[in-house]
């Protein structure tokens, strides 16, 4: 008899805001996609989801704290991880090293591992303007994560109501998975344009 395939595990890392309420939708697409996925917020994040939905959803519980050294561990290691949304302190803090949540905890050791990694951030118009902001969004490409990012989109951009890009994080999916399953030999697009959709390849800048 042949054993079942392990599915590949995703970690959805929300930050704080609005979006953060529709995370059920994408987790259960991630799902469909053939990814188990495991959910972890930040304080603020936590905020804005339904715990107990989730949990249920996903079969594992959403962690939000480190836990104690001596307790084990309750989820399955990740073979790549999602932010969304991602805060502008999110971005910020993943990009000079900041581990103060578990979230960030988690996302620092991923750089360190290696592991494919996708941003959606999700600051006010105003802040994504922000030069340490742009900074820390040049650096996260420049380590290899996909940052999907369009500031027409971002709240009070325009007069038109903020729309989060989930359909662009469900395209990048199989962008994650073909990296997960063969980490040297795929190209991983680093930023996403109005202009040009997933620019494959491409760093701030560039």
């Amino acid at each position: 008899m042949t054993a079942a395939r392990k599915l590949p595990v995703l970690y959805v890392i929300s930050g704080g805001g609005p979006p953060a309420g529709q995370l059920a939708e994408f987790v259960g697409f991630a799902q469909d996609a053939g990814w188990d996925v495991c959910v972890i917020a930040t304080p603020d994040g936590a905020k804005f989801l339904d715990i107990a939905e989730l949990a249920a959803l996903t079969g594992h519980p959403v962690r939000v704290q480190y836990k104690n050294p001596d307790d084990p561990d309750v989820l399955p290691p990740a073979d790549a991880m999602v932010i969304a949304p991602a805060t502008f302190n999110t971005i910020n803090k993943l990009a000079h090293g900041i581990s103060d949540t578990l979230a960030l905890g988690l996302l620092n050791e991923a750089v360190g591992l290696g592991l494919p990694i996708t941003a959606v951030p999700w600051p006010n118009a105003a802040l994504a303007r922000h030069p340490v902001f742009l900074r820390s969004v040049a650096e996260l490409r420049e380590w290899g994560v996909t940052v999907i990012l369009d500031p027409a989109r971002l709240p009070d951009a325009g007069e038109g109501p903020a729309v989060f890009p989930w359909e662009l994080l469900r395209a990048d999916l199989p962008n994650l998975r073909a990296a997960v399953e063969d980490p040297a030999g795929l190209s991983r697009p680093h930023a996403w344009s109005e202009n040009a959709g997933l620019d494959r390849g491409r760093k701030a800048g560039s």
